[in-house]
């Protein structure tokens, strides 16, 4: 009887399990964006929103908590310092699964499991990087109008 036994096998020995569901929870809050099957991604969810939890508290332990689960120090100092500041007024659903469709080599169904609002941060990026390239033109235009007018 499987009562109350939760989670994915994912046809893997828990040790590889284990491995593979830590690498890709480091994977997804390092890059914010992965790109892998649906069962993986499902797999993985629980584990990135409780690691965003974690980061939420900041404290010792839970940074120690979190270490123990995460592949890099890297990923923890960004997990608490960009992505615990990020999410803390949110009160959880911090990831969001969207399927992609079946992979070309052997039809896996693939999704994207990315955290909610990178999508944001990321313009937001874009659009100010643009602004002042814009901002940078218009002082060089206004420079050349001026050494003309000399």
């Amino acid at each position: 009887m499987r009562h109350r036994v939760g989670g994915y096998k994912l046809k893997r020995p828990v040790d590889s399990r284990n491995a593979l569901l830590r690498n890709l929870c480091t994977s997804v809050i390092d890059e914010e964006r992965v790109i892998t099957t649906v069962p993986k991604a499902k797999a993985v969810k629980p584990l990135v929103e409780k690691m965003i939890t974690l980061a939420k508290q900041d404290t010792l332990h839970s940074r120690r908590q979190a270490a123990s689960v995460l592949r890099t120090p890297a990923a923890v100092k960004k997990l608490f310092d960009t992505l615990g500041t990020r999410f803390g007024q949110r009160p959880g659903g911090y990831t969001r699964i969207t399927r992609l469709g079946p992979r070309k080599g052997d039809g896996a169904e693939q999704a994207m499991i990315e955290l909610v609002g990178s999508e944001l941060v990321k313009r937001a990026a874009e659009r100010a990087k643009r602004r002042e390239e814009r901002l940078k033109a218009r002082q060089e235009g206004r420079e050349e109008e001026e050494k003309g007018e000399e």
